[in-house]
């Protein structure tokens, strides 16, 4: 069943340890796959596309898939795409989440598989978008990663779907705000929406509907310019899931 409006989740979060398996799925899972609408059993397309597709971790997401109850498939593009027709494939999911890693190899890989197009379409056609770090800054304008070594770049070729900046890793990684306050004086990056870890940010089409939170004191952030050039930042206020 299509979510009512275009959606996404965008998080630096997701996942938590499990008790007795490697991974469960955290509250920011569960509450895109609610954003959803799914009726009976959940169905989730993981894409690790950002991590190389590393077959041990996909092993880790089918077992959280299936401690909470949700059919979980992957959506591989190494060695090759699993189906010829990726636009049914991603659209037979009620929630798609991309996990994290390297934000840049990410977006490259996806425009030779046409991914970007595909997803694209299942965004406008109610499949509800999300993921963590890599899979938050790839659905907007760009935002801060460290793709291309310890040093922060900035990356703008994002799919764009979100007309902002990304910030991901906010509160627990010390080059990542100066690196986005950086980027928003120089233009580099439009108003950019950020998250600490354990947060994320809700989008019905390309409109913010609300920051959430599944960590205690995990917050959300605009980091904006004025007509001065001075670089503001705004806490938003953020729900506990």
């Amino acid at each position: 069943m299509p979510a009512e409006l275009p959606t996404i989740v965008a998080t630096s979060g997701g996942w938590r340890p499990g008790r007795r398996t490697n991974l469960e799925f955290g509250a920011l899972i569960h509450h895109a796959i609610d954003l959803s609408g799914a009726e009976g059993r959940p169905s989730l397309c993981h894409v690790g596309t950002a991590n190389g597709d590393q077959r041990t971790f996909n092993a880790h997401v089918s077992e959280a898939g299936k401690l909470a109850g949700v059919d979980v498939s992957h959506l591989n593009l190494f060695t090759m795409p699993p189906t010829n027709d990726l636009v049914d494939f991603v659209r037979s999911h009620d929630v798609v989440w991309v996990g994290g890693g390297s934000v840049a190899n990410l977006l490259a890989v996806w425009r030779v598989h046409g991914l970007d197009e595909v997803l694209a379409d299942a965004w406008r056609a109610g499949v509800v978008l999300g993921g963590v770090s890599a899979g938050s800054i790839c659905w907007y304008v760009g935002g801060t990663t460290d793709s291309f070594g310890p040093e922060l770049r900035v990356v703008t070729n994002g799919l764009g779907l979100l007309p902002y900046g990304n910030g991901v890793h906010y509160d627990s990684e010390a080059t990542r705000r100066p690196a986005v306050h950086k980027a928003v004086a120089s233009g580099e990056l439009p108003l950019t929406h950020c998250t600490d870890d354990g947060a994320g940010l809700v989008y019905r089409g390309t409109e913010l509907v609300e920051a959430v939170t599944e960590q205690p004191g995990a917050i959300a952030y605009v980091v904006s310019r004025d007509a001065s050039g001075a670089v503001l930042e705004e806490k938003l206020d953020t729900r506990r899931l």
